[in-house]
C-alpha cells in the first residue's frame, strides 16, 4: 500500500491524499460504506459503484469468519472474488464485535473466547489467528484485534484494555510480517489507537502505535458515547501523535457532521453504518438537513428527495413516494433509502476534497455542519 499527500487545507489540519492497494486507489478523505456480512445492506455491487460512486468498502472478520465461513471464502478466492468486487476492501478485526457480546465472551490474555450469535458454537480469537483469518478473507487493508473500551470506563479499567490492545498489536503486527499472502496480491495492516476519553492514556497508545511503524493507523473506542466535545478533543490529540505521512482511520464515525469536523481535525478515512440503517428506518440525509420521510408531512411533497433538482441516484423518486415505501414496509423504500444516503456520503467527501484543494474547505464545513444540523 501506498499513501501520497497531495492536498493540505491552511487553515485547519484537513487534507487531501491517494491511497493506493492493489484493487485501486482510493481518494482521501474517503467514507467506506459497511458490507458487514459480504454485502451493503440492501444495495446492488453495480449501484454501488456506478451510483455512488464507492471506490472501497469494509467487511467484518467475525461476522465473516462465522459465515459463510473460510473455507468457503478460501475456495471462492476470497472476498473479492466471492462478492463480485473489483475494488479495495478493508476489514475490521471484529475486536467491537466480540467485545459488545459481554454476556457471551471471556477475555483473556491471549485472546478472547466467545460463542456465535448464530448457533451459541465456541471460538477463540487471538491477535494471530485474527491475522490469520484476515488472510483467508482477503482484505486489501486487515486491522489489529484490540479490545474496544466501553463508555464510561474507569481510568484504571480503560488504562488495563489499552495496553492489552497494544500487547496483541505487537503479537499481530509480529504475524503480519512473518506469515505470507494467501492470494496473489499484498495486503497491509493498520493497528488501533485506544485509551478511552482519557488524554494520557490515549498519548501512550498513540506514541506505542506510531512506533510500531505500520503503513496506517486507526483511532477506535470513540462514538460509543461520549460527549462529542470529548471526542473531539481525543482526535486532535492522537492526530497531533501519529505520523501524518501515513493514513488516519478513525473507526465507526459517524453522522456527516462528525466527518466533517474529523476532516479538520486530519482524519482520512470513515466507516459507519448509519447512512444504511439510518434509511432503512426513514430516516434521510440531504445537503440541506435530516429527514424522518415518515413524517405525515411529506404525503403529498412530490418534489425529489434532495431538492433543487439534485439527486444523489439516476433516478429522482418524490419524497410523497419514498413515504409511501417505508410505510408500506416495501423492500424499494429501504434500497432507494439507502442508496441515496451512502451516495450522500460519498458526495459529502468529493465536495470536502474538492474544497480542501480550492482552499475554501473551512468555509464550506461551517456552512455545511448548520446545514446539516437542521432537521426538515
Amino acid at each position: 500500500m501506498e499513501f501520497r499527500i497531495t492536498s493540505i487545507d491552511r487553515q485547519s489540519s484537513a487534507r487531501c491524499g491517494v491511497l493506493t492497494t492493489a484493487h485501486g486507489e482510493v481518494e482521501t478523505p474517503v467514507f467506506m460504506p459497511v458490507g458487514t456480512q459480504g454485502t451493503v445492506k440492501g444495495i446492488h455491487q453495480r449501484d454501488l459503484a456506478d451510483d455512488a460512486q464507492a471506490h472501497i468498502i469494509l467487511g467484518n472478520t467475525y461476522h465473516l469468519f462465522l459465515r459463510p465461513g473460510l473455507e468457503v471464502l478460501n475456495a471462492a478466492g476470497g472476498l473479492h472474488r466471492f462478492i463480485g468486487w473489483e475494488r479495495p476492501v478493508l476489514t475490521d478485526s471484529g475486536g467491537f464485535q466480540v467485545f459488545s457480546l459481554s454476556d457471551i465472551r471471556k477475555l483473556k490474555e491471549d485472546g478472547a473466547e466467545f460463542r456465535s450469535h448464530i448457533d451459541g458454537s465456541k471460538h477463540f480469537f487471538t491477535p494471530e489467528r485474527v491475522v490469520d483469518i484476515q488472510r483467508t478473507i482477503g482484505a486489501d487493508i486487515m486491522m489489529a484485534f484490540d479490545e474496544c473500551t466501553p463508555y464510561p470506563a474507569d481510568y484504571d479499567y480503560a488504562k488495563h484494555s489499552m495496553e492489552r490492545t497494544l500487547r496483541w498489536l505487537n503479537r499481530g503486527w509480529k504475524q503480519f510480517r512473518e506469515g505470507t499472502q494467501s492470494y496473489d496480491y499484498p495486503q497491509t495492516f493498520f493497528p488501533i489507537v485506544q485509551g478511552s476519553v482519557y488524554p494520557e492514556l490515549r498519548r501512550i497508545s498513540a506514541e506505542q502505535t506510531a512506533e510500531a511503524g505500520c503503513e496506517g493507523n486507526a483511532i477506535g473506542g470513540l462514538a460509543v458515547g461520549e460527549p462529542v466535545e470529548q471526542m473531539y478533543e481525543m482526535i486532535q490529540l492522537v492526530n497531533g501523535i501519529l505520523p501524518a505521512v501515513k493514513p488516519r482511520y478513525l473507526m465507526g464515525v459517524g453522522t456527516p457532521v462528525n466527518i466533517l469536523e474529523s476532516i479538520a481535525l486530519g482524519v482520512d478515512m470513515f466507516d459507519c453504518v448509519m447512512p444504511t440503517r439510518n434509511g432503512r428506518n426513514g430516516s434521510i440525509f440531504t445537503r440541506n438537513g435530516q429527514i424522518n420521510i415518515k413524517n405525515e408531512k411529506w404525503k403529498n411533497d412530490f418534489s425529489p428527495i434532495e431538492e433543487n433538482g439534485a439527486s444523489f441516484v439516476d433516478t429522482q423518486f418524490s419524497k410523497a413516494y419514498l413515504r409511501h415505501l417505508v410505510i408500506a414496509g416495501e423492500m424499494l423504500g429501504s434500497q432507494i433509502s439507502s442508496l441515496h444516503n451512502i451516495a450522500f456520503y460519498l458526495w459529502l467527501m468529493r465536495e470536502a476534497r474538492e474544497k480542501i484543494k480550492n482552499g475554501t474547505f473551512i468555509a464550506w464545513k461551517n456552512e455545511m455542519v448548520e446545514n446539516l444540523s437542521k432537521k426538515l
